[in-house]
């Protein structure tokens, strides 16, 4: 492994050149003389076998190689620092974790919870980054993030996953919109609007099929939201019925502003998990948290 790992002050005389274009201002930058500089540079493309820099009216040029190598190496070099500077600023306790999750399930169900954590565990920071659902699984170096908490069916090599939630979904609505008591079979959902969120576009359909009302009530109508959040205050607003996982409207029912018309729960096969690299098991602030989360959820 190590015959194909450059020096650290090579790499880092190669990112100051890459990013400077410039020999004397990467020597600048780094307190070295230009020599020193240039000598690392020599002895990095005699490593590789590449050649990294052409010079072009006294001005240095990167080559294609180099282009696509410089990023790479300004992240790792980032990273390393990164990481040095939590060791030395915790003394190796506590620490910083970096988590990605759902905005949704950050906002209703892990930030109420999260000051218990905090409380109990002074050194650890939180950092947090956004998860989106998409086409192609989370790439936790590339993203630079720890952890995530993201709705997942199967876990996938190399990653640990632990379920929390699962995503268990219920109509919910307004109470105005029950009509004085005029809601009362499944059937007469098709006089309703039905609330859709775009990233689960068949959930109406397949609770109506579970519930044996799919022939006489059309699933797929009603308006499109991206976000749970969203979907929820619009049910709350009174602008349909919304399938919503119960987790996350807890305090709308507890509150009165949601209702659950139908107590009849469409399981989807999937659960809120927190993932994250086999390899980062034993980082203390992710063990700290994962213990915890694990805790809190009952899993």
């Amino acid at each position: 492994m190590r015959r194909h790992t450059p020096p650290t002050a090579a790499l880092q005389a190669f990112e100051a050149c890459a990013r400077h274009l410039s020999v004397s201002r990467a020597a600048e930058e780094l307190h070295l003389t230009q020599s020193a500089v240039s000598r690392q540079l020599a002895g990095l493309e005699a490593l590789l076998g590449v050649r990294l820099f052409l010079r072009v009216r006294q001005r240095l040029v990167l080559t294609a190689a180099a282009a696509a190598y410089a990023p790479q190496v300004r992240s790792a070099l980032a990273r390393i620092e990164s990481a040095t500077l939590e060791l030395v600023a915790h003394q190796g306790a506590g620490g910083t974790l970096t988590l990605a999750v759902q905005p949704t399930f950050g906002t209703r169900w892990l930030m109420p919870r999260l000051p218990r954590f905090l409380a109990a565990h002074r050194g650890v920071v939180v950092n947090f980054r956004n998860y989106t659902t998409r086409p192609t699984p989370l790439d936790f170096a590339a993203e630079d993030v720890d952890a995530a908490i993201m709705l997942e069916a199967a876990g996938r090599p190399g990653i640990a996953s632990h379920r929390l939630v699962a995503d268990l979904r219920v109509p919910v609505c307004a109470p105005a919109l029950m009509d004085g008591g005029r809601l009362t079979s499944v059937t007469d959902l098709a006089r309703y609007t039905l609330l859709q969120h775009s990233t689960r576009p068949r959930a109406w359909a397949e609770w109506l099929g579970m519930v044996g009302a799919g022939e006489v009530v059309d699933g797929f109508r009603g308006p499109q939201f991206h976000h749970h959040a969203m979907v929820a205050e619009a049910a709350a607003q009174g602008l349909g019925i919304a399938l919503m996982p119960r987790f996350m409207v807890e305090d709308e029912l507890a509150r009165g502003r949601l209702t659950v018309p139908f107590d009849r729960a469409l399981d989807m096969g999937e659960a809120y998990v927190l993932a994250y690299p086999e390899a980062s098991a034993d980082m203390p602030a992710l063990r700290a948290f994962r213990n915890w989360l694990l805790a809190a959820s009952g899993a």
